[in-house]
């Protein structure tokens, strides 16, 4: 069953487009978390970001970085979040990627908070988890 964003990019239902080319389509969050909240979506189905292919990835976060700088120039923000949640655990519901740009206009007109857990985590816990990623790398 073809996900919400693959019926927008084959145009069966509408939405606000604001970029497009080959590889990915940006179009205005029917949300609207804030003003000019904009999505960037592979055209390619990639479920989440552990499925995308490396040269979709680059090129999606080169359009997001053109696309902020757009949207910082018309609504004049004074911050913008980019988020991306994959996996179900991890917020994910619509499962095509895709990241959102999010103006922020305010401190407090919306609410991301992570834990720190600074102090709770020792230098050996840093020293092993750094090491886990080193050794996924290769």
């Amino acid at each position: 069953m073809p996900t919400i964003f693959a019926k927008i990019i084959n145009r069966e239902i509408p939405a606000h487009i604001v970029y497009e080319d080959d590889l990915v389509i940006a179009f205005l969050d029917i949300s609207q978390a804030t003003k000019g909240h904009t999505l960037v979506v592979s055209k390619e189905l990639s479920k989440d970001i552990f499925e995308l292919k490396p040269e979709t990835a680059s090129h999606l976060f080169m359009v997001a970085q053109k696309l902020s700088v757009a949207i910082q120039k018309a609504f004049h923000v004074s911050g913008l979040n980019i988020l991306s949640n994959n996996g179900e655990t991890a917020g994910q519901s619509v499962f095509h990627f895709h990241i959102h740009l999010i103006p922020r206009y305010a401190k407090g007109d919306l609410s991301f908070q992570l834990p720190n857990n600074m102090g709770s985590v020792t230098f050996d816990e840093y020293k092993e988890r750094a090491q886990k990623i080193k050794e996924a790398l290769s």
